[in-house]
């Protein structure tokens, strides 16, 4: 992406604009559409989903996004008609500004995932052979299984299992 500065002045500000619930992906879509340069960062989590654990990718602040205008754009009245869009956040009549250099640092970041089990964390296994007996979460496996030691006959036991059927204990 091009940046829209000269030598002789700073790159153009980032905007913080507010969308409509689970409508960022539509904000930033119709954003786009209109030459606006946007910036929607995703994070990767682990979430429990029908009683199974799930790699489930969202917006890492929900319900917001950046938005980058260049001289020729600075009429930021069609922002708030844009479909998905609320509003831009504001401090009294001033739309916030995000400094560039931050902006730029989270889009050079690598995609980040959040783990939902660490190791040594208690889990209860959802299914399978092994359904309803609790387990230690020891390491990852692969990137569908999991190593968890398991108490059997009085003895620990380390063995391969679905993520997808561990659950976290509180």
């Amino acid at each position: 992406m091009s940046d829209t500065s000269t030598d002789n002045s700073l790159p153009s500000p980032w905007h913080v604009v507010h969308t409509k619930p689970r409508a960022e992906a539509r904000a930033l879509e119709n954003l786009q559409r209109q030459g606006f340069e946007v910036f929607l960062p995703m994070i990767t989590l682990q979430k429990v989903r029908r009683a199974k654990l799930a790699n489930v990718t969202e917006p890492m602040f929900s319900r917001y996004l950046f938005l980058r205008t260049t001289q020729a754009m600075e009429d930021l009245s069609v922002v708030r008609s844009t479909l998905g869009v609320s509003q831009f956040v504001r401090f009294g009549t001033v739309p916030a500004k995000v400094p560039h250099a931050w902006v730029e640092a989270m889009r050079l970041q690598p995609s980040l995932e959040e783990k939902l089990l660490k190791s040594g964390d208690k889990v209860l296994i959802a299914d399978g052979m092994l359904k309803g007996l609790e387990a230690v979460y020891m390491q990852p496996d692969g990137e569908l299984r999991a190593m968890v030691l398991i108490d059997l006959l009085s003895k620990p036991h380390l063995v391969s299992y679905e993520v997808a059927s561990l659950l976290p204990q509180t």
